[in-house]
């Protein structure tokens, strides 16, 4: 439950403190992170020095070296990236250890093994353009905001279309129910049902929630593992309106928040404001 804010954190963060480091070494503790042996990315990577920028395509994080070799790294539902020092302790749940020629490195941990580690050339890069908008750096107008509603060749409930990568990446079940209450709208709506206003509404929701979870460096949850490049958890979740709050009042309507099982998973809702 890794989503888009909480890469664009890690996207910041890498930005502000990897970005010059030459590589040392790279040491492979867990095959299952990563395609490559080792000895590959040693030669790949030996002396590189990552430059430009940080990127994020979606949900993967791109580094480039100066050698044209570009590291995509994607943290799956519970993986992490950690700047250490050489000398710190090992976590049992590092998978990959990138030593830089100074000032440490950086570690990639997991705990739910779903992250993964690859090296890519530009061409391969440029094919992993995620298919659908990313509202953390998109501008739209709500028109267009409508028509997008409007793609899918049939009608879908709304949290449907929001955690459908192929029209809105990175947004999961916890931003969906925290946009559709932001929104006043629930979860089983169709997407042809809304009014002009209530389009306009989710759009600034889908904006405003994504925003101000990246502002407040993301979500850690027990299951999430999410921690920032320093080892710090996020606040967001206590910011949280609904998901995971059944029984609490609504900030919004005083009635207790609701959940409903939508997938065979959890959604959680305000019965009395969400329409």
């Amino acid at each position: 439950m890794i989503e888009s804010p909480e890469v664009e954190v890690v996207r910041r963060e890498l930005e502000r403190e990897v970005l010059d480091r030459r590589v040392k070494a790279v040491e492979v503790l867990s095959e299952s992170v990563t395609p490559h042996s080792a000895e590959e990315l040693n030669e790949r990577l030996e002396r590189a020095k990552i430059t430009g920028e940080v990127s994020r395509q979606g949900l993967q994080l791109l580094l480039s070296f100066d050698n044209e070799e570009i590291m995509g790294i994607t943290l799956g539902a519970g993986g992490h990236l950690r700047r250490q020092p050489n000398r710190d302790r090992v976590d049992p749940a590092t998978r990959l250890v990138i030593t830089f020629t100074q000032y440490g490195g950086l570690r990639l941990l997991d705990f739910k093994e779903g992250a993964r580690l690859r090296l890519l050339s530009p061409e391969q890069a440029q094919e992993q353009q995620p298919e659908g908008i990313d509202p953390l750096v998109t501008s739209l107008s709500w028109t267009d905001f409508s028509s997008l509603l409007a793609t899918p060749p049939r009608p879908v409930y709304l949290k449907a279309f929001l955690t459908n990568a192929g029209a809105i990446v990175g947004v999961g079940d916890m931003y969906a129910d925290e946009i559709l209450f932001n929104a006043g709208l629930r979860h089983d709506r169709m997407t042809d049902s809304l009014g002009r206003q209530e389009i306009r509404r989710l759009w600034r929701a889908i904006v405003e929630v994504l925003h101000d979870a990246v502002k407040y460096r993301g979500s850690t949850l027990e299951d999430n593992h999410f921690l920032s490049l320093s080892g710090e958890p996020g606040a967001y979740q206590n910011h949280h309106n609904v998901f995971r709050r059944h029984g609490r009042l609504s900030p919004r309507s005083r009635r207790p928040i609701v959940r409903v099982k939508y997938r065979g998973r959890w959604t959680y809702y305000c019965e009395q404001s969400q329409v």
